[in-house]
This record gives structure tokens, C-alpha cells and sequence, in this order.
């Protein structure tokens, strides 16, 4: 039995089918020098449905006219998709939410006491009073609410549970767990998440930040104790270190505990590239399942392996991703490469040459601190060949 299996028949959380509510539109374009134009946020929309994405959190409306306008043209795209709006605890918000024509809102209210006295005069009975109020203004013009709890992660677990069950009083469908400044660790995020679920049974959301590069991590966790829905942002876009990026808890969902996300896996390489483009952001060539490198390979002992048996060097199969592994050729390359590359080129070569060629394309992958590309090594072949051909005369 995998050890995944085993995880999960011990927690018996197995997770199903998880809702993942795309959050780049908001969090993602808070990222510092990330700007989104109206075009730019549609045509991201429009990549994050063609992806299976059911939930676009697309900005926050309160910011003024430019934004409700990028909102509502997003919504007048007519996705197959959830649109969602973020707002503070205001009935102004809301009021911004519905001229930008949303479905739902997310109301934010400060979870933890150090946010509360410093947002809220200190008065947790004030935070109660403002999801009442607001969470009733908004269902009653026909919004569909999910509360987010910020710093929910340093709040006091029995007052994030007064919280909920006020949420859920009010009318709201979801409460959103937000670990705001990256405290948890995935044994944290699993406990908070189990003593939460263990007293509600309202749509509980984990929205992760990644300071400590567990943000994936956690949200796996929360989801394993209960969580029914999880914020992610397409290739970890977001303020600071970003967020759980998208791509990653999907294939991780799928991967390890074969949980359905309605995720077009094979789509997420073209929506990073989309986002990547608009946040005028590179991916990283080694950046988690939509990163360049991903599936490539160069180390002579993977190469040999995986020319062998393509299990040897790599669990995550790349046609779940519409993609293919890549063999480079380099510093590391062994002789099995080398041939391999070779006969794909249907240039014939000796045991010896392929030595003497193994060990020129070693040398000029030091020198150009590179990959060697086929060009070269069709050229160092030719030189080796007509050495060889020469000493034999």
C-alpha cells in the first residue's frame, strides 16, 4: 500500500471532490508592481474557466469605477464559473459588489485580537455585530456570501468558532480560514481545520500564503481535515511570497490522493503562461509542474533509467499534463544519452566515439555553462568521426 494510502486510511479524510476558488484576479494582482488591465483580467478569466476553475474571486470592487467595470466585464463574459467579489466588512462594499455584478461576496472581517485592536478598537463583539449585519444586508439582495476570517490563523480557535456559527446564523454558506501572515505549519493548518470542522458543518475554505514555502503544504492538510474548498493563485501570485499556487494543489490533489478538482491539468502550462505574460512575472525553468525544466532531464544514471523504464525517474507522469519528458544533454550526460541522442539523429557511431564524443560535450558544457544543443553535437560527432576515420587510414 503507497504511503499516501496509508495517510489517508489512517486520518479517514480521504478528500473527493474540493472546490478550488482562484483568487489571482485579487490576491494575486496585489503582488507588489502587478497590475492587471481590463483586457488582461478577461482574458485570465476566461483561461482560469477553460482550465475548470468554478470560482474567480476578480478583484476587489471598493477600489472605485476602473475596477467595477473589470469586474462586471468579466461577468458579462458569460464563464462557466462562480464570479466572485472581495470586500471589506461594509455595506458599501457590497454596494460596490452588486453594481460590478457578481454572484457572490467574500466579506472579510478581522479574525485575530491583534487585528481586531488594531482595525477594530480591540472589540470582538464588534467583529460579531458586523458580520450580522453585513452578512444579512448582502443575502438579502440575492448574493451568496462567504465570510473571511483575516489572521484566522492567530485568532483564539473558540472565538474563530463564535465567528462561524454567526457566519452561518447570518446566512453565509462559507467561512474562509485565511492563514494571512504564513504562521502554520501542515500540522497546525490539519488541527485548526479538524477542531473547526468538528463544529460546523458550513463550507470551510483555506486561503494559504507561502512566507515559509508551505503554503501548498498547508492547504493539502486543511483539506485532508475537512476543508471543502481552497484559495489557490495561478503560479503562487501574491503579496509577499504569494499564495498556494494553483498548479500545484491540483496535481497534488490528483496525484496523491486521486481527488477530483475539475481541473483541466493539461491547461494549467497555458493559464500560468497567461498570467505569467500579464504580471510581466517569468516562471522559474524549475518552478513546480508548469516550470520548463519539470520534465527534463540530463544526469547520466536518470537518463540510463529512464530510456530503460520512464518509472525509474519520474513518478508524476507528464501526459497527465499534456506534456512530455525532455532529455538535455550536458555535463552530466552519460554514454546512454549520448547513443540515444545519436541514433535519434541517424548518425552511426562506435563505442569509442561516442567516448571521445561524451567527453567533447562534457567540456563544452563547462565552458558555455549550458546545455549542448544538437547542433553542436552534430558537429562534434562530425569532428570525432572523420578523427576516427583518419587514424584508420
Amino acid at each position: 500500500m503507497a504511503l499516501a494510502e496509508k495517510i489517508s486510511l489512517r486520518n479517514d479524510k480521504r478528500p473527493r471532490s474540493i472546490i478550488l476558488n482562484d483568487t489571482t484576479l485579487r490576491d494575486g494582482e496585489q503582488a507588489p508592481g502587478v497590475a492587471f488591465t481590463t483586457a488582461e483580467k478577461v482574458s485570465i478569466a476566461t483561461a482560469l474557466a477553460r482550465a475548470g476553475i468554478v470560482e474567480i474571486e476578480a478583484g476587489t470592487p471598493a477600489m472605485g469605477d476602473e475596477e467595477i467595470a473589470a469586474i462586471r466585464a468579466i461577468v458579462e463574459a458569460g464563464l462557466p464559473a462562480s464570479i466572485i467579489g472581495w470586500c471589506r466588512m461594509r455595506t458599501a462594499d457590497v454596494d460596490a459588489a452588486i453594481k460590478a455584478g457578481v454572484s457572490m461576496v467574500n466579506v472579510s472581517i478581522p479574525a485575530s485580537d491583534v487585528q481586531i485592536a488594531a482595525k477594530l478598537g480591540g472589540s470582538r463583539q464588534a467583529a460579531l455585530d458586523q458580520v450580522r449585519h453585513v452578512v444579512g444586508y448582502a443575502r438579502d439582495k440575492g448574493l451568496g456570501v462567504a465570510v473571511g476570517g483575516e489572521d484566522s490563523s492567530r485568532a483564539d480557535v473558540d472565538f474563530l468558532v463564535e465567528l462561524i456559527a454567526t457566519a452561518k446564523a447570518a446566512g453565509a454558506r462559507r467561512f474562509r480560514i485565511a492563514d494571512t501572515l504564513s504562521v502554520l505549519d501542515p500540522d497546525a493548518s490539519f488541527a485548526l481545520l479538524a477542531a473547526l470542522r468538528a463544529t460546523t458543518d458550513l463550507e470551510l475554505e483555506f486561503h494559504g500564503h507561502d512566507d515559509l514555502g508551505l503554503a501548498t503544504a498547508n492547504t493539502l492538510a486543511a483539506i485532508k481535515a475537512g476543508a471543502t474548498h481552497a484559495s489557490v493563485t495561478v503560479i503562487g501570485l501574491g503579496e509577499r511570497a504569494g499564495n498556494a499556487p494553483l498548479e500545484e494543489v491540483a496535481v497534488a490533489l490528483k496525484q496523491l490522493y486521486g481527488c477530483d478538482t475539475g481541473v483541466v491539468l493539461p491547461e494549467l502550462e497555458n493559464v500560468a503562461s497567461v498570467v505569467a505574460v500579464a504580471a510581466a512575472r517569468a516562471i522559474p525553468l524549475n518552478k513546480a509542474i508548469v516550470g520548463e525544466h519539470v520534465f527534463t532531464h540530463e544526469s547520466g544514471i536518470h537518463v540510463d533509467g529512464l530510456l530503460k523504464d520512464q518509472r525509474t525517474y519520474q513518478a508524476l507522469d507528464p501526459r497527465l499534463l499534456g506534456r512530455s519528458n525532455r532529455i538535455v544533454i550536458g555535463k552530466h550526460s552519460g554514454l546512454a544519452a549520448i547513443t540515444s541522442l545519436l541514433a535519434e539523429l541517424q548518425l552511426s557511431v562506435s563505442m569509442e566515439e561516442a567516448k571521445s564524443i561524451l567527453a567533447r560535450v562534457r567540456e563544452h558544457a563547462v565552458a558555455h555553462k549550458g546545455a549542448v544543443g544538437r547542433e553542436t553535437v552534430t558537429t562534434i560527432w562530425r569532428e570525432v568521426r572523420e578523427r576516427s576515420l583518419l587514424n584508420c587510414a
